[in-house]
């Protein structure tokens, strides 16, 4: 017979099972610690640096926004950020609320409601963290570590910083305060990119036990943060200070209300410069006397631009085949308009008898305008003035530009395309008068005008403009027989004060009515001098439009936004290296 199995006891089965559970639940605790302590490791070294590390990771650091310095090849800031402290509180550390929340009081200027508030929020011995103050300097700093608060820490953050101060304020805007404590950028560059500025705040995810204190063996999580991108504009340093400094020059010299500048590069469309006046600080942005300061003249106050835009009525003629150069027209001093009442005249009430459109540009004279528009036909005129790309937003990348506008054209009677053959019942911006000079100047291709070169990604990648061409508004021929009338109109009309010796400039005065603004008309003594053109007129390699606002000196663009456009344009082409071509 065989031998019989021996019976396990009861008790030997009940042993393995407990061995068994013992074994598995050691191996849950050293994989909870292998998880602790190796693949979360970052995450609680983080939370055991008091705050610091992880302020570090959840807050992006705002990208900068640079711009050329063409002689040696370098990128500028104009705006960064510079290192300020953040005071924030561990009240788990805090033995006196009362005390810690007065001494911070008394150094921060609080009244006695907000530090009843701070009190009551340090008064939390289970909670870890409590802002307190942002945007702190070294000095006060100083002063808060003197105090030896037990509780209160801080860290370095990121602070806005404009190297600059005020040229080209409000080509870059600033960062600004929201109601709910936030910043965010607002105007400009800052506003118009908030998104790729900013970045992507990261963010911690953690267990939380019934009285909401972190659990220490709870399922957490950081995410990074990802840093904002850093953009770089087709602004050169040298270029905008000099032009926004000879524009405030200027403003002062004239008395005038403010003013604007805008310079393009004609063969791509990039924006060497921007100004206005009054500019602002964005580094004190809440120092100023109104906030319509912030709004950037040079693309969201559009004017009727006067006879600045009489070249473009004169584009349209030629291109069109109704006139030329030497074409004549028997002035009489005025137009009479069907179904309207009143004559249109000239300037002055000029009268120059017969005279060629070269000649009527060189004297700007209104009849010869209208003439020119009645000789292509009305339709043919609105459309050349709509592909020069009045009446709609260039699209630049900057907040707040407006379109302008010329719906009037649309209306159908003549008298709106009779006074908008000569800058009067539309309105455009200086951007657009340079963007369609510009057109002129590059053989007539109209460019889409664009501030910024590239955006520069955190991860390495960039996001790289380039020229874009908009349409073809004139025949190449013809941008060669304008550029001749407009250096005809600098050397023998009313912008003698725009030439510079040595180069052949084109370019036209304007100076323009202001509409009232409650009824009517035009206001009486108030006016807007102009002056855009291009040079040299056989290379261009720059198209300008200065604008200064009620120069309360002069009357008429020859002797304020002329003399202005000549200063820069001699100073660009000394800048650009760009060598006479005629004898002085």
């Amino acid at each position: 017979m065989s031998r019989a199995r021996r019976k396990s006891a009861p008790g030997d089965w009940r042993m393995h099972a407990v061995r068994l559970c013992l074994i598995l639940f050691a191996i849950c605790i050293l994989g909870r610690l292998f998880i602790l302590q190796v693949l979360d490791h970052g995450t609680y070294q983080a939370l055991a640096s008091g705050q610091h590390e992880i302020f570090r990771e959840l807050f992006p650091e705002r990208g900068d926004v640079l711009m050329h310095d063409l002689k040696d090849g370098t990128l500028v800031p104009i705006a960064t950020n510079q290192q300020l402290a953040f005071v924030y509180a561990d009240p788990r550390h805090i033995e006196d609320p009362k005390s810690t929340a007065k001494a911070l009081g008394e150094l921060f200027g609080y009244d006695d409601d907000t530090v009843d508030a701070l009190e009551e929020r340090l008064d939390k011995p289970e909670d870890p963290y409590e802002p307190i103050e942002r945007r702190v300097d070294d000095e006060m700093l100083a002063k808060i570590i003197a105090l030896d608060l037990k509780g209160i820490f801080y860290v370095r953050e990121s602070s806005r910083l404009y190297p600059e101060g005020e040229p080209g304020s409000h080509v870059i805007g600033f960062l600004g305060a929201n109601e709910d404590g936030t910043r965010s950028g607002k105007y400009g560059i800052e506003g118009y990119f908030e998104t790729e500025l900013a970045g992507v705040p990261g963010f911690l995810r953690s267990e939380h036990d019934i009285s909401g204190q972190l659990i220490a063996i709870g399922d957490r999580s950081i995410q990074p943060a990802v840093d904002g991108a850093d953009i770089v504009l087709t602004i050169d340093r040298t270029i905008e200070y000099f032009a926004c400094d000879a524009l405030e020059r200027a403003v002062l010299r004239h008395g005038a209300d403010g003013g604007s500048i805008v310079i393009v590069e004609p063969s791509t469309g990039r924006i060497l410069a921007m100004c206005g006046n009054p500019g602002f600080n964005p580094n004190d942005y809440g120092n100023v006397s109104s906030i319509d300061v912030f709004n950037n003249p040079a693309i969201f106050y559009a004017y009727e631009p006067g006879s600045v835009f009489k070249p473009f009525t004169i584009a349209g003629g030629l291109d069109s085949g109704a006139i030329e150069p030497n074409s004549t027209f028997n002035d009489s001093g005025s137009v009479m308009i069907d179904d309207w009442p009143k004559p249109i005249m000239n300037a002055e009430g000029k009268v120059y008898g017969v005279v060629t459109m070269t000649e009527a540009l060189e004297e700007s004279i209104n009849t010869a305008m209208i003439e020119a528009m009645r000789r292509m036909g009305q339709d043919t005129f609105v459309q050349y003035m709509k592909n020069f790309g009045f009446g709609v937003r260039t699209g630049i990348e900057l907040e707040t530009e407006m379109p302008g506008n010329i719906s009037s054209l649309d209306l159908g009677p003549e008298i709106y395309a009779a006074t908008a053959t000569f800058g009067q019942g539309i309105t455009v911006t200086p951007l657009q008068i340079a963007a369609a000079y510009g057109a002129i100047a590059n053989g007539g291709m109209l460019k889409s005008p664009y501030i910024v070169d590239e955006i520069r990604y955190a991860d390495g990648t960039v996001d790289a403009r380039a020229p874009v061409d908009v349409r073809r508004v004139i025949e190449n021929k013809t941008s060669r027989l304008l550029g001749a009338m407009l250096v005809s109109v600098v050397e023998n009309g009313h912008g003698k004060r725009a030439g510079v010796p040595g180069y052949y400039i084109a370019g036209k005065t304007g100076t323009a009515q202001v509409p009232k603004t409650d009824g009517t008309g035009y206001e009486e003594n108030v006016n807007i001098g102009s002056f855009a053109g291009f040079g040299p007129v056989e290379d261009p390699r720059f198209a300008m439009v200065v604008r200064i606002d009620h120069p309360r000196d002069v009357e008429w663009a020859e002797s304020s936004a002329a003399p202005l456009f000549g200063e820069i344009a001699s100073f660009l082409l000394q800048y650009l290296e760009v060598p006479p071509t005629r004898t002085p």
